[in-house]
């Protein structure tokens, strides 16, 4: 789901009303190949849309991933949001700190987790955050130099 018509194919077949606000918030991520926080977004809608709250833009976030449009990571410095990848099976990621490139896992980390008899698995997400080779070497020249 990487395209903006996509995007709105989703909210529309789910129930969910599209608005300019959230044909424009689909776009966004479509032609955004990283991950943006709820301050990036709110800031670039705020730019065509005055009078736009912070809750709104938050809310809708929050509707987007609860569809399966988009991905949210907790970073050190925050949440932030991105297009959920193309993946159809379960998985997790890299994820470059530098650029915000992901690659996939391609086993789940759960398999191998001892989890006590008394304690119910519901949900769980497993990231690992670290630099691309593109980005290590950029961070290489610039000590170099």
């Amino acid at each position: 789901m990487h395209t903006m018509e996509e995007i709105v194919g989703r909210m529309s077949s789910r129930g969910l009303r599209v608005t300019d606000q959230r044909k424009t918030l689909a776009k966004l991520f479509a032609d955004t190949p990283g991950y943006l926080s709820p301050k990036d977004v709110y800031e670039y809608m705020g730019k065509t849309y005055s009078g736009l709250s912070f809750d709104t833009v938050y809310r809708n976030l929050r509707v987007m991933e609860e569809l399966g449009v988009l991905e949210q990571v907790v970073f050190e410095d925050g949440v932030k949001f991105k297009l959920h990848c193309r993946e159809e099976h379960h998985h997790h990621h890299l994820i470059c700190l530098q650029c915000g490139h992901t690659y996939p896992i391609t086993f789940c980390p759960m398999e191998q987790t001892a989890v006590p008899q008394d304690f119910r698995v519901v949900k769980h997400k497993f990231e690992v955050f670290g630099y691309c080779k593109s980005c290590e070497q950029e961070e290489a020249a610039a000590n170099e130099a």
